[in-house]
This record gives C-alpha cells, structure tokens and sequence, in this order.
C-alpha cells in the first residue's frame, strides 16, 4: 500500500496529456494566441495594473573597475523593486546592447555584479553567477534587476538566505503567482530603463539570462515579453515530472493547474522564432538531464514548424546544478549572429 501523496503524484501525472500541446496541424498563429491566452490566466497576469515607474537613483559609483549604478523602480504601486546597472568605467559613444541578468537562489542579485554582501557570495561569485561583469566585458551594459523572494526585494538581510515560500504562497491566495510577479517585474524595468538610460542601453543584440530559479523566470519571460534578441534559461528547461515532480524544489517554481495544460517545452510555442540557448549540465541534480533532453525536444520541434530551427540551442556542460561562463558566453554571440 501507498501512504505516499507525491508518489501518487507522480502516477497521476504518467497519465497526464497537456491539453493545449501542439499537435502538428492546429496553425501556429492559431495555437499561440490559445496558449498565451492560458498561461497568462494560470499566472494571473490579470491581477496586475500598470503604474508610473517612480525610478530613483539611490547611487551612483564604481565596482570592479566598472560604473555602477543602483536605482528602483515602482513595478506596481507601492511596490519598489532593486536594480543594478553595470556600465563601462569610460562612457561610449553608441548606446551598448543590454544584458539583463537573473538571479537564482542566491543572497541577491549584488552578486550580478561582483559585490560580495555575505560571507558565501565568493563562492556563488565563482561558480560564474556574476552575470553583469562578464557581460560588461563583452560590450554590454549589464542589469542585475532583484527577483522578488531574494536579496532586498524579500529575501533574508541578516544572512542572505532567499524566502520564496511565504511570497508564493501570498501570491497564490491573491490568484497570481510569483512566477508571474517576477515576469511583471522584468516588463516594468525594462519600460523604465529604455525610457530613462535610453541613450546608454540599447535592446539591438540584447540579452535575458538568469540560473536556476532566475533561470525559470527567464523561460516565462520569454513567453510574454519579445523585445530581446536572445533568451537563456540557465540549468531551468526541465520536464515538470523529472524536475518539481520528482525532486521538492522551492515554492516558487509551481504554477497551479499548468500541467493539465503544458509543459515546460510545450509553451516554446509563445517563444519561436525568437533565439534561445538553453543550457543544461550533465550532473544537474535539480533539472536532470534526462528530463533538460525531453523539454528541449518539444521545444526543438516547435522550432522546426517554424522554420527556425537554427535560432534554438542546447548547450551541455560537464558538472552540476551551475553555469560556466566561458562555454556559454561563446555559443551565446555565435547565436546573435543568426
């Protein structure tokens, strides 16, 4: 006998088909306006209201050798969120391509940025998770923007632990998610920086990345926000049996009813034919491989009925749950360039 709710899980959804997975003959056109039209209403993107941004500029100085400045912006009313953007110490002429960077289950996006607040952000730091520094070496500006359960924006201030359990379970009492809060968030930035520092950042050859819980909000992004050239999940793409299924993953991660409807492969209908690179590692012990390879499929074929199978990548690295710069950085120019 079973006395197990997640084994009965897992069972249950060994039988699940999602309803809205592209079938191969329903038009694209015709299917993604039905999928976009369900995952903003499992999200509760209609709860959200827009709002002036009110951005501030809290500080303005250096950091690494680079320009750092930190400012808020008001992403619904009342409601502020950190931002850090990372700029060459000597001011170009053009506008640079902008990089924006989302943090996982780290102390706060400062470690985008190569500042250390807490004694273990040296070893996040070194496990490749200062985005904006390697993007400002590469020639872009980069923006660390704070992900709500994390850093200043509700994450633990006395020791840098995250807090997404209390946030999600609020969101979900309120009919949205914090999945869906975190993808308002990026929207409501990205309006505020073209219009402030639009004569610094520019979106031509831009970049949305972000590792593991940063990574899955880059992935819903994706889905609802088009005006970058390239999009990375980072150790994020991952069947929903292999991943939040199998293996107790933080809160933030779960979306209720999605998979009556979807995977997480099914919804690169609402991303094609915008480039992507999806990157995986062999030892991932929180989205394994096996299940990284299963989505990824899905993901492959939507972008074969688009015709665009060359702006959609895998890239697969040797080790666990974390990024590598040096690897990806490479594959992610060469796919700007298609």
């Amino acid at each position: 006998m079973n006395f197990l709710s997640t084994e009965k899980h897992k069972e249950l959804l060994k039988n699940v088909v999602p309803a809205l997975r592209w079938n191969g003959e329903e038009p694209l056109e015709k299917h993604r306006e039905a999928c976009e039209k369900k995952l903003k209403a499992l999200l509760g993107i209609d709860t959200f209201e827009k709002c002036e941004d009110e951005l501030q500029i809290i500080g303005e100085g250096e950091i690494g050798g680079n320009r750092h400045i930190h400012f808020v912006v008001q992403t619904e009313k009342d409601y502020f969120v950190n931002c850090h953007l990372l700029l060459p110490k000597d001011k170009t002429a053009e506008p640079l391509p902008l990089c924006v960077a989302l943090e996982g289950h780290v102390s706060g996006a400062h470690v985008a940025i190569g500042a250390v607040k807490f004694p273990y952000d040296e070893v996040y730091i070194s496990h490749d998770v200062d985005f904006c520094v390697q993007a400002v070496k590469r020639g872009f500006a980069g923006l660390a923007i704070e992900q709500r359960g994390f850093g200043q924006n509700g994450g633990n201030l006395e020791n840098g632990a995250t807090d997404c359990h209390h946030a999600a379970m609020g969101a979900i009492l309120l009919g949205r998610t914090l999945i869906a809060e975190r993808v308002w968030d990026v929207q409501r930035v990205l309006d505020a920086v073209l219009k402030h520092f639009g004569d610094i950042v520019t979106m031509n050859g831009s970049i949305l990345m972000g590792e593991s819980g940063g990574g899955t909000a880059t992935y819903y992004t994706a889905c609802l926000e088009h005006r970058f050239d390239l999009y990375v999940p980072i150790v994020a793409l991952c069947t929903f049996k292999h991943s939040i299924i199998d293996i107790s993953h933080c809160t933030c991660n779960y979306i209720p009813n999605i998979a009556k409807y979807f995977d997480m492969g099914d919804l690169a209908i609402l991303i094609a034919p915008k480039r992507i690179l999806v990157f995986s590692t062999t030892n991932d012990e929180w989205s394994p491989l096996v299940g990284a390879k299963e989505a990824y499929g899905e993901l492959e074929r939507i972008y074969k009925a688009f015709s665009a199978e060359d702006k959609c990548k895998m890239l697969i690295a040797e080790g666990g749950h974390r990024f590598f710069a040096e690897q990806a950085w490479e594959r992610m120019l060469e796919l700007l360039e298609k």
